[in-house]
């Protein structure tokens, strides 16, 4: 494997974006129409309070991926509503066409008392080309169960061997790892299986992606395409505690290959990207989003500070 970086494609702070929100653009998803690239992403901004709220914005690029030809300027998605479980915020945002429809699996946060935050996977609906979505339901479509007691997010849904597969994120521990400190947590990656795209099969608590740092590491943001006979995983992995600032410990993109979505294969090391030191991606690479744009496959990906001045782009060749 061959990757080309194209460089930073979007920076929010360059861009009036919408519900105040001004800085961060994180976790890139994508729908490509004829004529434009649709990239989704999280932005924040504060509430009363002055802590954050997780919104949902897009930006339209040609397909060259160096034009800007629009940015929303209405609010995608409400968050939920109060005691809901997206009330503090959506972070990611999947996105996919269905039909007529585009189906968004949306990972929904809100805020705890013993620990930061707890998320669950929920389901909108587009019928206007993904300008705006609207909610199935109030409640989540995956959440926490019997072997998998938190933080269920980052979902990617493909459809695969007639029937809808997704890849996503789940909690195996809470954990201070200072005295007094506060609880980070760890989370691995999981499969679980569909036939509607909105009732799902998951094989609770069995971690799919092996570790690279140890038991304590944790990964996010599977992405996955099916390219040169196989199947392939961009995802990224930190360690879980004391990763937020630029010491090597932060954000990382991991890949895992497949024949047979079952068994996966970690080699990391296929990744080398280059990076220059000093370069707005040089200390964190986080977020992964692969897709294929007329026959070109292309990560999307955030940079330092975990995608506060935006995303970038590379091209992968298998």
């Amino acid at each position: 494997m061959k990757i080309e970086r194209l460089g930073k494609i979007f920076d929010p702070t360059q861009h009036l974006l919408p519900l105040g929100c001004e800085a961060y653009a994180q976790s890139p998803q994508t729908l490509v129409f004829n004529d434009y690239v649709r990239i989704y992403f999280s932005t924040r901004a504060r509430d009363q309070g002055g802590k954050f709220l997780s919104h949902v914005a897009y930006v339209d690029v040609d397909h060259k991926l160096e034009r800007i030809l629009d940015v929303s300027h209405q609010e995608i998605i409400p968050l939920g509503a109060l005691g809901c479980f997206d009330e503090h915020g959506i972070f990611p945002f999947h996105v996919l066409h269905r039909g007529d429809e585009i189906f968004a699996y949306t990972t929904g946060w809100s805020r705890r008392t013993s620990v930061s935050v707890e998320t669950g996977v929920g389901l909108a609906v587009s019928n206007n080309h993904g300008k705006t979505f609207t909610r199935v339901g109030n409640g989540p479509i995956l959440t926490a169960s019997l072997n998998e007691p938190f933080l269920v997010g980052d979902a990617f849904v493909r459809f695969f061997n007639n029937q809808f597969h997704m890849w996503y994120m789940y909690g195996v521990e809470w954990r201070p790892f200072l005295q007094d400190g506060q609880a980070e947590r760890i989370y691995k990656i999981g499969h679980a299986t569909s036939t509607d795209g909105i009732n799902w099969e998951k094989t609770a608590g069995t971690q799919i992606i092996a570790d690279a740092l140890g038991p304590d590491e944790s990964q996010a943001l599977p992405s996955v395409i099916e390219a040169d006979g196989a199947y392939h995983m961009f995802f990224c992995y930190r360690e879980s505690f004391d990763f937020r600032q630029a010491n090597g410990r932060g954000y990382r993109i991991g890949y895992a290959r497949s024949e047979d979505l079952i068994r996966w294969h970690r080699t990391d090391t296929a990744l080398a990207m280059g990076i220059p030191d000093g370069d707005w991606d040089s200390e964190m690479q986080a977020y992964p989003h692969i897709f294929n744009l007329g026959g070109r496959l292309i990560l999307l990906y955030n940079g330092n500070e975990f995608g506060r001045f935006g995303f970038g782009a590379a091209e992968v060749f298998f």
